[in-house]
């Protein structure tokens, strides 16, 4: 038997699922024994269809889709929480399983999907959502289901680890290598999901999810972006014997999961310091099979749509041999988040204040007054002769003293001449 596909969204990614269902059809039936067959493609641009050679499969109305009772399987590819929420449950509700890589619409809907996928008795399936090639949510699922995981950290936004390699190794400021990732094509033209954070929110939601076996929503998650990063942080950071990431953070604690995206300093000698460019890892740690890391590309047509494709097949494989959906929603712990305010963890951070005696003895006497420790601290010019650079290094403190402090300076007259940078030191 043949399974039929419907596929929805024929861009970037969609237009790699073509290629590679035209491509390797027949190795697939060879190899798997699983005959999967393009039956539907639906976007708003037949001319993408058209130039993938599957033109006279084309139609502009998903429900076109969702009502073919020949279609097997739907792919939703267009992202977003608005359509793309309607084509997935309502897929699902016709008896049809869904292959999806969309991350904010798991982070988000998960619960209520999972939930509609169970009572059709058809999957869902979302490998590509997190991670793009790397094989990440079937292992948590599957492979490492014996472990009780205690902690999930993730590099998984290819954007910011590119934007701050090159500010690393190049010295570049912030703007300049925003402005070059855009024109190579890693940012967006509106870049805010991932330099603020959010792509990367809704993808350790998602993890911490399955890993900690309970509920994580996009709004669980305490998020910072590297907007106020600049490369005199990561050569401080450097000189420290550590690496500047945008880590995303999952931790399952004894009072609950705490849960959380900003820029981490961590070890030089940790091995998700060494990963760079646009390449993602994830770190996982579990009681049995202890530190494992999976590593590689996490964005583009060729990993998002091979990450799709392993979906379809193994979801395919299961509808050729009347297999029931193995595992679905494992969320069932309910264990509480974890105030971020209750991190307790070292901080660096730097403010730029007036050039002018006294400043620094102020700044010191607001530490003191929320008891909040310094390790060191660093005095720094800027090319603004008036300002200098304040770099202070904490001993492990409170992250509501730390906000408490960061308030009091605000509210100084003349003192902050930009928002201040603060990076968490995760050992």
């Amino acid at each position: 038997m043949s399974v039929k596909i419907g596929l929805v969204g024929t861009g970037t990614v969609g237009g790699g699922c073509i290629d590679i269902i035209q491509k390797h059809r027949e190795d697939f039936k060879r190899h798997f024994g699983v005959d999967i067959e393009l039956a539907r493609v639906c976007s708003l641009d037949k001319g993408e269809a058209e130039a993938h050679g599957v033109g006279h499969l084309f139609t502009s109305d998903f429900h076109d889709i969702i009502n073919d009772s020949d279609i097997d399987l739907v792919i939703e590819l267009i992202g977003g929480t608005g359509v793309a929420h309607a084509i997935v449950t309502e897929a699902l509700k016709a008896g049809k399983h869904v292959v999806t890589a969309n991350k904010a619409l798991m982070a988000t809907a998960g619960e209520e999907i999972f939930r509609i996928a169970d009572e059709a008795g058809v999957e869902i399936a979302f490998e590509a959502s997190v991670g793009g090639g790397i094989p990440i949510i079937d292992p948590l699922k599957h492979s490492l289901i014996s472990n009780e995981i205690s902690s999930v950290l993730g590099i998984v936004n290819g954007t910011t680890n590119y934007m701050l390699t090159r500010m690393d190794e190049d010295g570049m400021a912030y703007d300049q290598v925003l402005a070059e990732a855009q024109a190579k094509g890693f940012a967006e033209a509106d870049p805010t999901a991932d330099v603020d954070g959010f792509d990367a929110a809704a993808k350790i939601a998602i993890l911490a999810s399955i890993a900690f076996n309970s509920r994580v929503v996009l709004d669980d998650v305490s998020t910072e972006g590297i907007r106020n990063v600049q490369p005199i942080d990561l050569k401080t950071a450097r000189d420290m014997g550590y690496a500047v990431k945008l880590l995303a953070i999952g931790h399952r604690l004894p009072e609950g999961i705490d849960v959380r995206v900003h820029p981490t300093m961590i070890p030089k000698t940790h091995q998700m310091a060494h990963v760079n460019g646009v390449f993602n890892a994830i770190y996982v740690t579990g009681d049995a099979v202890g530190e494992t890391m999976f590593f590689g590309e996490g964005a583009g047509a060729g990993p998002a749509a091979s990450a799709v494709m392993g979906d379809v097949l193994e979801v395919a494989r299961h509808i050729t041999l009347g297999i029931k959906p193995i595992v679905g929603c494992t969320c069932t712990d309910k264990l509480p988040i974890v105030p971020m305010d209750n991190l307790e963890t070292r901080y660096y951070i730097r403010l730029v204040v007036p050039d002018r005696t006294g400043v620094l003895a102020c700044a010191a006497e607001v530490f003191a007054k929320h008891d909040v420790s310094l390790r060191s601290v660093v005095q720094e010019g800027t090319r603004e002769r008036d300002a200098v650079n304040l770099i202070f290094i904490t001993h492990t403190a409170r992250e509501k003293n730390i906000r408490a402090v960061l308030a009091d300076l605000a509210a100084m007259e003349d003192m902050l001449q930009v928002e201040p940078t603060v990076i968490r030191v995760e050992d």
